[in-house]
């Protein structure tokens, strides 16, 4: 599949499916309670909480984006059209790179120059493969150029050197007269980029050095300062961030690089993957039990918001310094009979789940989280696209971000929301999770994701400040909870139009299906 799939309606078996599910839905009395504050909302859901991170790792460069000029896959400059193509539709706003703990090993001087004569080095990483370093500065910067998105550039901390590091960003940012910017004009390239984002090292706690965070932050100090400002440019400086629950990081670096009149850092990057079910971890195998661990992990990200922004809150209570979570997303087992270092997963309708809940999430921290990076973009973890040679496929997280797009730089409304929970052997969580905004028009944006399997759910929403006169929705659901995409039906999961949502006097009703999630659009 080479093109975007269009919105269809839903037929056949699936209707008949989601109106039992409505009946059963309106017999067993099934019904959330939703307040949107629709005259109200000052914060900005900022459009980099749907970035993108891509990494050296598997094929989500080699195969996934580069293919090289030389391809008989259709491509410009060596990069494929029809994955910028699809990233481009759902409006990638950013893009993270080289990783991930690839970042920590790669020495960027390799990656530059006639392609012939770059060396190779050894993903000791991912898969302990050979790469011939064809894709490096000029490239990337050229695909974030062809998407219309930012670069978000991870510098080397943990095996580089402070000075490897300053020249990187004389390279790409100097329009002067220097060994950096006649070296970049050597290679082709004779003005400057624009670079907003660097990372000042990557998961520093573990494959990144093993640091403990008061030696982290000693060394982000120093290298910190090498990472100049030239001929116009302003870097965002992001510091690597905890992994989960480890408060104590986010404490010592907010204490040692926050605090205080001017911080050393305008970023601080979490890390977190709600991992699998206790039992299978095979991505399209498997059963309820793991359908609710996964989605139970996936919701702590709340939890863990909550922990580090109140410590954040602590030394800087005017939120200077922003939450870029620029790994977070679903790990599976690998695909039978792939390479278990290169992470490649199928990607099912769960995962479609784990994408809307966490969107959604974010979105209601918009205060403090600027930007947030799913892992991977293509062919690793939990991606937007798949590829096989010339075929590719998008995947149901895809159609999450297409749907969500309409959050993008929109104002976040407040919500309050009153629902049924979801119960599963001796545990319970909330089976309903909302965000919602109002864009420059005055159209209301609502998300709603029903992450119970087996329950329709009837929401009774009020609306304050707004009339609805006109409601349209998509829905993205499927018939069992392990439906995916594949290269011979790329088509089984994808959005379809929603018709069950209906204007009141006060506001609206809508009957979400088991298992589904649904974006409304409100015109007053």
């Amino acid at each position: 599949m080479t093109t975007i799939a269009k919105t269809r309606f839903i037929g056949g078996a699936l209707a008949v499916a989601l109106a039992l599910s409505a009946s059963r839905c309106a017999a067993e009395g099934k019904t959330a309670q939703l307040i949107i504050r629709a005259d109200q909302g000052k914060d900005t859901i900022n459009r980099n909480i749907y970035g993108h991170f891509s990494e050296h790792l598997g094929h989500c460069i080699y195969g996934g984006y580069w293919v090289g000029p030389d391809s008989s896959i259709p491509n410009t400059r060596g990069i494929r059209n029809d994955v910028v193509q699809a990233l481009r539709e759902i409006r990638i706003p950013v893009l993270r790179w080289p990783g991930g703990c690839f970042a920590d090993e790669y020495h960027w001087k390799d990656g530059i120059g006639p392609q012939e004569n770059r060396p190779s080095m050894v993903n000791t990483h991912w898969g302990g493969v050979t790469e011939n370093n064809h894709f490096g500065t000029h490239e990337f910067l050229d695909l974030c150029e062809q998407l219309g998105c930012e670069p978000y550039i991870c510098g080397n901390l943990g095996s580089g050197s402070v000075e490897e590091m300053a020249d990187w960003v004389e390279y790409i940012t100097f329009d002067g007269k220097s060994p950096m910017a006649d070296l970049r004009r050597k290679n082709g390239r004779d003005q400057p980029w624009k670079l907003k984002y660097f990372g000042v090292g990557n998961e520093n706690w573990g494959c990144g050095g093993s640091m403990r965070p008061e030696y982290y932050a000693d060394q982000y100090r120093r290298y910190q300062t090498y990472v100049k400002n030239f001929s116009g440019n302003q870097i965002f400086k992001i510091a690597c961030g905890p992994n989960g629950a480890n408060y104590e990081w986010t404490e010592v670096l907010m204490r040692d690089l926050a605090a205080g009149r001017r911080p050393m850092l305008q970023g601080l990057a979490p890390h977190y993957y709600c991992g699998t079910g206790s039992k299978s971890r095979a991505a399209t195998k498997f059963t309820e039990v793991d359908w609710f661990s996964n989605l139970q992990r996936a919701l702590r990200i709340e939890e863990l918001l909550n922990g580090h922004e109140k410590l954040m809150d602590k030394y800087d209570p005017p939120k200077r310094v922003a939450i870029i979570f620029d790994e977070w997303g679903a790990w599976h087992a690998v695909e039978p009979g792939t390479n278990p270092g290169f992470l490649y997963q199928q990607n099912s309708l769960r995962d479609a789940m784990v994408a809307g809940l966490t969107l959604n999430i974010f979105n209601n921290h918009a205060d403090r989280v600027k930007m947030a990076n799913i892992a991977q973009t293509v062919n690793v973890l939990q991606a937007m696209i798949l590829t096989d040679g010339p075929k590719m496929l998008l995947t149901p997280t895809y159609y999450v971000y297409l749907l969500y797009k309409v959050h993008h730089d929109a104002t976040l409304l407040p919500t309050e929301l009153a629902g049924p929970e979801y119960a599963f052997e001796q545990d319970k969580v909330p089976a309903m999770n909302v965000s919602a905004s109002r864009d420059n028009s005055g159209k209301v944006h609502v998300s709603l994701v029903n992450i119970d399997p087996h329950n329709a759910v009837e929401v009774k929403a009020q609306l304050e400040g707004l009339r609805a006169k006109r409601i349209n929705g998509q829905i993205l659901t499927a018939g069992e909870i392990t439906t995916h995409n594949t290269f011979e039906k790329p088509d089984t999961v994808e959005p379809a139009s929603f018709n069950d949502a209906k204007a009141t006097d006060g506001g609206f009703t809508a009957t979400l299906p088991a298992k589904s999630i649904v974006v409304l659009e409100i015109e007053g």
